[in-house]
């Protein structure tokens, strides 16, 4: 940490490393997920749950990048707000551009600059893989807090048990962590900050395409328990 950024070593690394890809990584990204039906799917499903569960407050996407999946989402006309938060202002600016009419903010999701219980739905469309193992309970603690309760949140991320690091990218210098992890490692971090797990899920690598993947690929679909449940957890109100 320095005095003029109190942010932790990875974050800053993280922040400026895709304030320097930004643009070649919205290019290359742009239309990934139009050749990706069962990521559709997943947040498909996840939508669903954010209009039923989500008592009509906002979603955020939390670690959005150029907004993709932000745009998706909003496109999926829910009739709630969809706002999406990242830490790199180039990445941004990037989402800015290419979503006008949506809201985009600088921010961690180590310390959220929202409510409790303010956010009807959280995507974390792989963006905690940067974070690393020990940072993680704090995050997931923080997902917690912001949601209402009964609300969804749905986590993407590589599946593995080593990280991958990367020095170049896009033709840049960076310095980028990727925490590989198993889904039921990520299931048992979201119970042990009291959300409940609701699917886990797990896709083969996909060597194949415009967008052919390291490693196979993990999601898992969580809530925020009501109050009704007397579900356990960190806290269960």
């Amino acid at each position: 940490m320095t005095a003029s950024d109190p942010a932790p070593d990875f974050v800053r690394a993280t922040r400026r490393s895709y304030d320097a890809i930004a643009g070649g990584y919205a290019r290359w990204t742009r239309d990934e997920l139009a050749a990706k039906p069962l990521e559709r799917g997943l947040l498909a499903v996840f939508a669903e749950h954010v209009v039923a569960d989500g008592g009509g407050l906002p979603l955020a996407d939390v670690g959005c990048g150029t907004g993709r999946v932000t745009g998706h989402l909003h496109r999926l006309g829910l009739g709630v707000e969809v706002f999406g938060i990242d830490l790199a202002p180039g990445m941004l600016a990037e989402a800015r551009r290419d979503h006008p009419g949506l809201r985009f903010e600088e921010g961690s999701m180590l310390g959220l600059d929202l409510p409790d219980g303010s956010l009807g739905g959280l995507l974390a469309w792989y963006s905690t893989i940067h974070v690393p193992d020990e940072e993680l309970p704090r995050a997931f603690a923080e997902f917690h807090r912001v949601l209402t309760p009964g609300a969804p949140v749905q986590l993407g991320f590589q599946v593995g048990d080593e990280p991958l690091r990367l020095t170049e990218a896009l033709g840049e210098e960076v310095s980028l962590v990727f925490h590989r992890r198993q889904p039921e490692r990520v299931a048992e971090l979201l119970r042990a900050a009291g959300l409940e797990v609701r699917a886990v899920v797990r896709k083969e690598r996909d060597t194949e395409g415009p967008f052919p993947e390291r490693a196979p690929q993990g999601f898992v679909l969580a809530r925020r328990p009501r109050m009704a449940d007397g579900y356990g957890g960190a806290e269960s109100g």
